[in-house]
């Protein structure tokens, strides 16, 4: 995969080539789209509201174009995510583990590792932020790895960090597990991960089914890892990084028994006993079933859920259990990681943690759209022919708390039809109805196989979460194991609004559904006026979610919890008349609503405000006109920050198309206005 200077990556392979009905694109066909685009030549040119400054116009044109110009002549877009150089240190020691790490390899990802550096020797987990413990260890480790002498000075900063934090003992457990492969850290001072959890029936607390989707991908392999102990040769010491080399993980003092958290540090201790006496056939049976446990979820390119740590870890996992590497499933499976790589000019390698083309397609076509597209335009039309081609309409994990419910959901990657999610497949019935296509029995089949799996999907408090039903046991987040990120899923303000949003283009404003999610989103504003944003950076997420939805259905911009909303985020703009928000907003108070403007967040602030009567307000004419004086000569926006959201505060996100799919569509419905989806049509049964 080839990087361009803007972000994008080159081709990549969707699904199947017949994804997509429309012929392929030429360069010179896509060259003239833009031109009648911006050229004002088309003869369906948009009426209606008046259509704001010259300024906003012409940013919304350049944008236009550049937006035309990424798409693939697939009909699909997609943007870089990239997150955090822990990626690229596993994916170096996945190969050293394997014995397959060459030095070309190495040596970029090395460089890219190099390259995110902070000047006080430490590595961050996002643009701008603090150092941060796990990520300065493995980022170390690879540099070891790749021949960095740890007296260079760069290499001296690093340890000296880790050293002041705590030494490894203090690193997260997936941080330690790693070292563990090679004996930098004793199985023995690690939780306690028995394969027999695979057994657990799905009534039972801490069964597999009681953990997110990503966290559940993640452990089930992770217990054969666990039960196996295994050990290669170091190839180097790591004295440097302990406070005490001689006494490595000083004891801690535990947790009163009487406390949650000291409940399961005992029950962690009883089960590293059962480890040195569980019944052998017992054991040879757990690890059998959940070795076909992850073959089953193996995708057919390869890869298990999309993302990159459970991939890593049923490669390990496999392979451990007798897997060689030229067995078809591990050798797809190392085949699908490398396809996460992306090579940049100056000869780096940056490993993706996901990839997101779906989300990416939905969210450009919508932006498209209310841009003033054509609705029948040949780019949105191709976008509609590759995500029909993307429904996904076989059973995935979902199916085990929702047996009876029949599937039409969209995942957010090229392959993923285990973990099809509710945002997406709202996002992208939006996108459908944006579309006039020429097949339109179609687009209304998929809509209503989406409508009533995302109805299906709402959780017993009304709204609804990313991936499963009801997700939402207190036990998960409280294991010893579990000290990074979320591992359940609960609803949350920004997938419920979108699905209301969806619900009320459907014509089902008034369903009892679609209201008992406004009323769980009306209940669930802060006392500031916003609302918390899960999957994106934060509470301007939250709120440019929000609000559209609100209004969507019906809510009025003089309603009280609309005008809260109104004066927050006119309080937090920023002087320059743009919108930020810093990570260190999930954890710190004082950082709700602060941060360096960006040109995804202003969006989110403006999308909200213009939804809620706002259009002619100070506030969205500052933020227009930041949008405007911000962006590129070529059309597009910098944005070095991250404001997407992987696990609040410890795994942050830049998806890079994030700068121009919001931008558009919040200068769209500045220029043209706010669109109208649900026209006449009537609510079907789902």
């Amino acid at each position: 995969m080839t990087a361009t200077t803007d972000g994008s990556s080159g081709p990549l392979q969707p699904r199947a080539a017949s994804a997509t009905k429309a012929a392929k694109a030429t360069k010179a066909t896509k060259t003239a789209q833009v031109t009648e685009f911006t050229t004002g030549t088309r003869a369906d040119a948009p009426s209606g509201p008046p259509s704001g400054p010259p300024d906003a116009r012409t940013a919304l044109d350049r944008a236009v174009a550049h937006l035309l110009e990424r798409q693939d002549d697939a009909g699909w877009w997609k943007g870089d995510l990239a997150t955090n150089v822990t990626m690229d240190a596993e994916d170096l020691l996945l190969r050293q583990f394997l014995g397959i790490r060459d030095a070309a390899t190495t040596e970029a990802a090395a460089r890219f590792i190099r390259g995110e550096q902070r000047e006080d020797g430490t590595w961050a987990t996002f643009h701008g932020g603090p150092g941060e413990l796990s990520a300065t260890i493995e980022a170390y480790v690879a540099l070891r790895l790749a021949g960095d002498a740890p007296d260079a000075p760069h290499m001296e900063a690093a340890a000296k960090f880790v050293r002041a934090q705590g030494g490894i003992a203090r690193a997260r457990v997936f941080t330690r597990i790693w070292l563990a492969l090679f004996g930098w850290w004793k199985w023995d001072d690690l939780p306690e991960l028995p394969p027999e959890l695979i057994y657990l029936p799905k009534w039972f607390p801490l069964n597999i089914y009681d953990f997110a989707c990503w966290a559940r991908q993640t452990i089930v392999p992770l217990t054969i890892v666990s039960a196996k102990r295994p050990v290669r040769p170091a190839p180097f010491p790591l004295d440097e990084l302990h406070t005490d080399p001689a006494n490595p993980n000083p004891p801690r003092p535990r947790a009163p028994a009487n406390t949650w958290d000291g409940f399961f540090e005992r029950v962690d201790r009883a089960l590293h006993a059962y480890h040195k006496v569980a019944l052998r056939p017992l054991r040879r049976a757990a690890l059998k079933d959940c070795a076909r446990w992850i073959v089953e979820r193996q995708e057919n390119d390869g890869c298990w859920g999309g993302i990159q740590p459970p991939a890593v870890y049923s490669v390990i996992a496999l392979h451990l259990l007798g897997y060689d590497l030229r067995h078809p499933v591990l050798r797809e499976g190392l085949a699908s990681l490398d396809r996460f790589a992306i090579r940049r000019e100056d000869g780096s390698r940056m490993i993706e943690a996901c990839q997101s083309p779906v989300w990416d397609t939905c969210l450009a076509t919508v932006a498209l759209a209310d841009a003033g597209l054509p609705a029948d335009h040949p780019a949105l039309v191709k976008a509609a022919d590759w995500m029909l081609g993307e429904q996904i309409v076989r059973p995935g994990d979902w199916s085990v708390r929702r047996p009876g419910l029949p599937p039409g959901g969209w995942a957010f990657e090229f392959h993923n039809d285990n973990y099809p999610d509710i945002d997406d497949t709202a996002e992208v019935v939006l996108a459908l109805r944006r579309v006039e296509h020429p097949d339109p029995e179609l687009v209304d089949t998929a809509v209503r196989r989406a409508v009533r799996w995302n109805l299906g999907m709402q959780s017993r408090n009304g709204a609804w979460a990313a991936f499963d039903v009801d997700n939402t046991s207190g036990f998960p987040d409280r294991l010893p194991f579990c000290d990074f990120g979320k591992v359940i899923d609960p609803p949350s303000a920004d997938v419920t609004a979108h699905v209301v949003e969806m619900l009320a283009a459907e014509g089902r404003s008034h369903d009892r559904r679609t209201r008992r999610g406004v009323e769980w989103l009306l209940a669930e504003q802060e006392p500031n006026g916003a609302w918390f944003g899960r999957w994106g950076t934060n509470y301007v997420y939250g709120t440019g979610a929000v609000v559209p939805a609100l209004t969507a259905v019906g809510i009025p911009g003089s309603h009280p919890a609309v005008r809260r909303a109104v004066r927050w985020l006119e309080s937090v703009q920023n002087e320059d008349g743009g919108w930020g928000e810093d990570q260190r907003s999930y954890p710190d108070p004082e950082w709700i609503g602060r941060g360096a403007s960006t040109a995804s967040q202003t969006a989110w602030a403006l999308l909200a405000l213009l939804a809620a009567g706002e259009r002619d307000g100070r506030a969205v004419e500052r933020g227009v006109a930041w949008l405007a004086g911000t962006q590129r000569a070529d059309g597009s926006w910098d944005e070095p920050y991250f404001t997407g959201t992987g696990f609040p505060w410890d795994f942050s996100i830049n998806y890079h198309l994030y700068r121009q799919v919001f931008p558009v569509t919040a200068l769209g419905r500045y220029v043209h206005g706010e669109p109208d989806l649900t026209g006449s049509r009537a609510p079907r049964e789902a």
